[in-house]
């Protein structure tokens, strides 16, 4: 099964027309009890959320998880940063690509993989306007490709 193929919870579909995507990674997440209750109730927006190195450590930062309808008091911060679990020359080699100019650590799918939480981010580079637009043209062309061949068969 390819990585991000588990149980899909949440993908950041804007990541791929704001993003080059160069390469993947699978990390786990430290999470409180009820947020892994809103994970499994599809309560996540990654729409603006990113990963930062700092100290050693790798962070998920502005996903918002929504808070558990159930959980009161026991209720976390929907914003809070959240530490990813991955092993110690993962996050250096993360680290040092995050430091080149003009590329990003996004996530890009929330799932659930063996009964955890597991996040997909991406390293990837930002497009310029002209590119995103390219990558519509081709997107429509292959699709006036393949309705015609469709037509065809018939």
């Amino acid at each position: 099964m390819p990585k991000g193929e588990g149980n899909l919870i949440a993908q950041n579909r804007k990541a791929r027309h704001d993003y080059t995507v160069m390469e993947t990674i699978e990390a786990g997440m430290v999470l409180k009890g009820t947020e892994i209750k809103a994970i499994r109730n599809r309560r996540v927006n990654l729409k603006d959320g990113y990963v930062r190195i700092r100290d050693g450590e790798a962070f998920l930062v502005n996903v918002h998880i929504s808070p558990y309808e159930q959980g009161n008091l026991f209720n976390h911060d929907p914003l809070r940063t959240r530490k990813l679990l991955m092993h110690k020359k993962q996050i250096a080699k993360l680290g040092a690509e995050a430091k080149n100019t003009g590329i990003a650590l996004i996530p890009l799918k929330i799932y659930i993989k063996d009964g955890f939480a597991k996040v997909l981010i991406g390293v990837a580079k930002g497009k310029k306007q002209y590119d995103k637009r390219q990558d519509l043209k081709k997107k429509d062309m292959n699709r006036e490709i393949d309705r015609t061949l469709k037509d065809r068969q018939r």
